[in-house]
């Protein structure tokens, strides 16, 4: 898996700080601009973030290239509806020469899971290049594709609904993958707005499991994980 952080607002903290600033202040743009210095920046956005003033964190936004992952993961990936993504074709982009996958670890702890997991991937992708080969369109070929199809994937976020997603699949209940790829792009959160996502990660990081009785009761561990993440 490769998580890349491709592009992002310039100066996204400053950029949320004077949206915030201007919320309350009469001056103009261009004077609140003037007064914001780093310390400023860094104390407005803590009392921001504490009082829950979290439209201004929409005026900056992140795109991320995401590679290696199986279209398990994509597909929970795009049920984040305030988001912009571009995921490589099925359609356009034949898998006859090349056929890759992910293979979950679980399966793979297991010598003749991986085994027999990794005999129905070769019998499909020769299945798939058979049908190519014959003349159906790569479009219907894919059909008979599996979810662990490795995929591509860009995707472009706003600063509020990176911490409502983090919030989400940062959880240790969330499906493996995707909190794995989630806590790679928290990492690259954390260098770029250290303020915002200071405090980042699973819902319980704020007070109690929002998970109810499916908690995963390891609370403690999450909380210590997170500090030294």
């Amino acid at each position: 898996m490769l998580v890349k952080l491709l592009h992002y607002t310039p100066d996204p903290e400053g950029a949320i700080a004077l949206a915030a600033r201007l919320c309350y202040s009469p001056v103009s743009i261009e004077a609140l601009q003037e007064k914001l210095s780093g310390g400023d920046i860094k104390g407005f956005l803590e009392k921001i973030m504490s009082l829950g003033h979290q439209s201004v964190l929409e005026h900056a936004s992140f795109t991320f290239g995401i590679e290696g992952v199986s279209r398990v993961t994509t597909h929970q990936l795009v049920r984040h509806r305030i988001a912009s993504f571009s995921q490589q074709s099925q359609r356009y982009v034949s898998h006859k020469e090349q056929f890759s996958a992910v293979i979950p670890p679980t399966i793979q702890d297991y010598p003749e899971m991986k085994e027999r997991f990794a005999e129905q991937l070769q019998s499909l992708h020769t299945f798939y290049a058979d049908m190519v080969e014959a003349g159906i369109p790569a479009e219907d070929a894919r059909y008979i594709l599996p979810n662990a199809t490795e995929t591509k994937i860009m995707v472009t976020m706003n600063a509020r609904e990176m911490l409502h997603f983090f919030r989400l699949r940062c959880c240790k209940r969330a499906q493996w993958e995707i909190r794995t790829m989630s806590l790679e792009m928290l990492k690259l959160m954390k260098r770029v707005a250290p303020t915002i996502f200071r405090d980042s990660g699973p819902g319980c990081l704020g007070g109690s499991c929002p998970e109810g009785r499916m908690t995963c009761g390891k609370i403690k561990e999450v909380l210590e994980f997170f500090r030294a993440l």
